[in-house]
């Protein structure tokens, strides 16, 4: 099933060839295998070599594959909504929206130029990396229908021969998903064994991208939740998790959530860590409370799906691996980079933008409060003071606002100075900073003892 599906014919191939190319085979490659070396539901691959003597692989898409799958589709929705009809029930799991994200994302898995786009993706991930091989593309190869890339393979990492460095193997497999789960936010959604290669200089070689999952950022934050809180065997957080993620929606019983995960906690608490899997805790929150409320988005559905696979990659390749450990092992540096990467970079952007904007807006505020005190400020109950003590008022609140912005522009340009270390520095410290902060508290504690004494903002 996963790489022995019966082969199209060859003269198909060169057509699908010739049109996505616009010459014959013979022009665009000086070597072509006929007979496919591998054949999958979806495409079917060929040994190839480019005119400059590169090893390749040619990957054609099976012709009509798009069309049988909207007919698939449209019979699939047909057949939905007569079982809505006959079982109301089936309405609250909106069976259609699911269908219609299923059928998208098979679009989309089915254009080759996507897969290219992908594969570029991990190629620059893993450029440097000494136990991850991502075969490039070849530009210029590319279309919707066919796609070329460097040929690279070895043994499966099922084969025999790699039992030796299986324990090894498998650490470096793991680490690769932690990183893709967690930093990139992007991973490759089909590892299994026929899409793996173990290659003579002991890196694992990823084939085959048409399915690839997406984490945005807080779905990484709530993710690495979700696995520390099963690690740490604590329930309440990992429903907070569960239900970060978007997973359940609608009303629930917080309680009988809790009862049903304590009792999982419990199970897995006898079971050695080494078998304990994720996609089985992910599957069996989804039966509590008997399935209702259960949201399950396509990135989680192919996230869940994932785990699977690659928990029974990780045991095919070391039958004694520790995935858990592993992952209490790698979590701090792991996450640290997720952090780092993430977070600071765009919060200290946000920050400087947010804070160029303000001091650009305040011109343009004070001149509307001005105009507004000129042309409404008697009609605006103020009979009852003198103008003096108006005067005075509007006097004290600008006094305050400048206070407040020149404080803003201190903290901020010490936080620069410290960041590119501008300057003489004390104790690795920049002394411009240094002032700035102490200047910058200074008028803060002078402006918060002003609103002290008045008893107003």
């Amino acid at each position: 099933m996963q790489d022995r599906v019966a082969p199209f014919p060859a003269a198909q191939v060169e057509r699908e060839i010739a049109a996505a190319f616009g010459k014959p085979v013979d022009q665009v490659f000086s070597e072509f295998e006929r007979q496919p070396m591998a054949a999958a539901s979806v495409a079917q691959v060929h040994r190839a070599r480019l005119p400059d003597g590169t090893e390749v692989i040619v990957k054609v898409r099976r012709p009509g594959i798009k069309a049988q799958v909207s007919r698939d589709m449209r019979l699939l929705r047909r057949v939905l909504r007569v079982a809505m009809l006959l079982a109301w029930g089936l309405r609250r799991f909106r069976p259609l929206d699911i269908i219609r994200e299923l059928e998208t994302n098979l679009l989309k898995e089915l254009d080759l130029r996507q897969e290219a786009h992908n594969i570029k993706r991990f190629v620059a991930a893993f450029k440097d990396s000494t136990t991850i091989y991502i075969p490039p593309v070849i530009d210029g190869l590319v279309a919707e229908a066919v796609l070329v890339q460097v040929m690279s393979g070895g043994h499966r990492v099922n084969h025999p021969a790699i039992h030796a460095g299986g324990p090894q193997l498998a650490a470096a497999f793991v680490d690769a998903y932690l990183h893709q789960f967690f930093v990139l936010g992007l991973f490759h959604a089909d590892p299994h064994p026929g899409n793996l290669f173990i290659r003579d200089d002991g890196r694992i070689c990823f084939h085959d991208f048409g399915l690839v999952g997406f984490l945005d950022r807080r779905t990484r934050r709530n993710l690495a939740a979700f696995m520390q809180a099963f690690v740490h065997q604590d329930g309440g957080w990992l429903l907070d998790a569960y239900l970060d993620l978007g997973v359940l929606a609608g009303d629930m019983d917080r309680p009988e959530f809790e009862r049903g995960l304590e009792e999982l906690l419990l199970d897995y608490a006898g079971l050695p860590l080494k078998e304990w899997s994720f996609g089985e805790v992910f599957l069996r929150i989804m039966h509590l409370g008997r399935g209702q409320n259960i949201r399950l988005p396509h990135h989680l559905l192919l996230l869940m799906r994932t785990f699977f696979i690659m928990e029974s990659t990780v045991r095919s390749l070391d039958p004694e691996f520790n995935l858990q450990e592993r992952l209490m092992q790698r979590a701090g540096e792991t996450l640290g980079t997720m952090v780092k990467d993430e977070g600071w970079q765009a919060s200290q952007a946000r920050l400087k933008y947010e804070a160029a904007m303000t001091l650009q807006a305040v011109p343009c505020t004070l001149s509307r409060l001005a105009r507004t005190l000129r042309n409404e400020g008697l009609d605006l109950g103020v009979g009852r003071r003198t103008l003096e003590e108006l005067q005075r008022h509007v006097d004290r609140g600008t006094n305050r606002l400048a206070l407040a912005l020149v404080s803003l522009g201190l903290y901020i340009a010490s936080s620069l100075l410290m960041q590119h270390a501008a300057g003489p520095s004390v104790a690795g410290i920049p002394v411009f900073a240094i002032i700035g902060y102490g200047l910058a508290l200074w008028f803060t504690l002078l402006l918060s003892s002003g609103i002290i004494r008045s008893g107003r903002l």
